[in-house]
């Protein structure tokens, strides 16, 4: 249900100029002790017009507010880029969603405020979901919720294919159930390993679940989640156009009801629903079995630095709005998000039991930017995503795309 939102800055912070004060939110009233006047929010959902239920929920947090609520959407990439450029500028907005990999860097270029002083309470929040938002032990936003990845199947073309979807269990078996399918006529797996952030988002689960450390992109457990993919493609198991593949075109092809699995997220619920087959849903297998380790997606509402702050009062409201445990649910259920806090997941199962694999992916999944890595994750992920390119594509062999990877990841 939700399109594509994983497009990293290609920013560091050291690339950034030094910020001036940030003044009132752009487009405000003027007015900004008091109720009344305008606010501004940016968001990166520009699928969602005024009329959309996001759209009447956030305009509905302004009213509540006492505000009325300027909303802008932008593509991820643009938002965070504006978000940089505003700041420096002093029109910040009052409040940013924002990807979750790219708090750290907005923090780093000092934008956003912390929640503990706008008194904002994280204490229900699982930490796994949490933690790519905090930094230093503070957190600089609170997640709306959160989506990862499994793997959808088509249950008429693997019953086709004579495979048993609970016979996947590790990548050997799944290679196994592709080769099948591939030999009753049908296609294998779709998944997104395009030159960006989804790249990257897309390929974690098997470099995680081989193992590997993202401070070591060319170890071997590394060069063997690659190769995995390049045997795929180089087999006919997966299309070459994965290569151009985004997260959406390659639901699409999935949904053509001619591929056995796709790779993708929570936010495709809604269209599998109504792509016309039955369906299932199984964990990532990790290469010797289990369930691989995913990455967390999903975005923070944060709350830029002001230069006025008496401002931040009502932006706080507006947060919490979106995000206290009494709302979560229908902000959830509007976008299609596992809720962070363990109590509303169970809301959400309880009125849709097709969430509960997901609720338990989510449990396990794993911040891009976690484990210190913080703003580093931006130099690391593109030279992955490049190196996924350049082995999948055949100009490099899957070891020597990440040896160069891993080099300018050293660099950056």
């Amino acid at each position: 249900m939700i399109p594509t939102r994983r497009t990293l800055l290609a920013v560091t912070v050291a690339a950034l100029l030094p910020l001036t004060a940030c003044g009132g939110g752009s487009g405000s009233s003027g007015s900004s002790s008091s109720a009344g006047g305008t606010y501004t929010f940016w968001d990166p959902y520009p699928q969602f017009d005024a009329s959309s239920d996001w759209g009447k929920r956030v305009a509905a947090c302004g009213t509540a507010a006492g505000v009325k609520l300027k909303r802008t959407a932008y593509d991820t990439t643009d938002l965070g880029n504006k978000a940089l450029l505003a700041a420096q500028q002093g029109n910040a907005p009052d409040v940013m969603l924002v990807d979750n990999p790219v708090v750290s860097t907005l923090v780093e270029a000092g934008i956003l405020t912390k929640t503990s002083d706008l008194g904002l309470d994280t204490a229900s929040i699982q930490k796994n979901i949490i933690g790519a938002g905090t930094i230093d032990g503070a957190s600089y936003g609170v997640p709306i919720g959160a989506n990862t990845l499994a793997l959808y199947y088509n249950k008429k073309v693997l019953s086709a294919a004579g495979v048993d979807p609970a016979s996947v269990k590790d990548w050997a078996s799944l290679t196994a159930a592709l080769k099948k399918v591939k030999a009753a006529g049908k296609k294998g797996i779709t998944f997104s390993a395009i030159n960006t952030e989804e790249g990257s988002f897309q390929f974690l689960p098997w470099f995680w679940g081989a193992g590997g450390d993202l401070t070591k992109l060319d170890s071997a457990q590394g060069v063997a989640a690659l190769t995995l993919w390049k045997q795929w493609v180089d087999a006919g198991y997966a299309p070459k156009d994965v290569l151009q593949n985004t997260q959406t075109t390659s639901w699409q092809e999935f949904a053509t009801g001619d591929y056995a699995f796709s790779e993708n997220g929570t936010w495709q619920l809604g269209n599998a629903d109504k792509a016309g087959f039955p369906y299932g849903v199984v964990n990532i297998p990790g290469q010797n079995g289990g369930s691989a380790p995913v990455p967390t997606g999903g975005e923070f509402v944060t709350v830029p630095v002001q230069k006025d702050t008496s401002r931040h009062d009502v932006s706080k409201k507006i947060v919490t709005c979106l995000t206290s445990p009494t709302n979560l649910l229908a902000t959830d259920t509007t976008l299609m998000y596992v809720a962070p806090t363990a109590a509303v997941q169970a809301e959400q199962v309880a009125k849709n039991v097709e969430l509960k694999p997901w609720v338990a992916a989510v449990g396990a999944a794993r911040g891009r930017t976690s484990g210190g890595l913080g703003t580093k994750y931006p130099t690391i992920s593109q030279p992955m995503w490049t190196a996924v390119q350049a082995a999948l594509s055949g100009s490099k062999s899957p070891q020597d795309a990440l040896a160069t990877a891993q080099s300018s990841a050293r660099k950056g």
